[in-house]
């Protein structure tokens, strides 16, 4: 089951921006290119000295939702 990202303060995905993907808030940013870069073996300090704009914090929101859903049962994270 998909990440429901809307539950995420640290995201949004505008219809037009980035083609509605999700992305940080305030940047053109998509959450999909932190995970692409964590998983080539980068780390945050990489990212925010690669991408100009990005804040730790937003970073860090971002991996620990991604990190909770995956204590969430199926059927608990869909009572939400």
């Amino acid at each position: 089951m998909p990440l429901d990202w809307s539950q995420c303060p640290a995201v949004e995905s505008i219809p037009g921006k980035v083609s509605g993907a999700w992305v940080l808030r305030g940047t053109r940013m998509p959450v999909s290119v932190i995970f692409e870069n964590l998983e080539a073996g980068a780390n945050i300090d990489d990212i925010l000295e690669w991408f100009e704009g990005l804040d730790r914090e937003q970073i860090k929101a971002v991996i620990e939702f991604a990190a909770r859903s995956l204590d969430e049962t199926p059927s608990s994270a869909s009572l939400r």
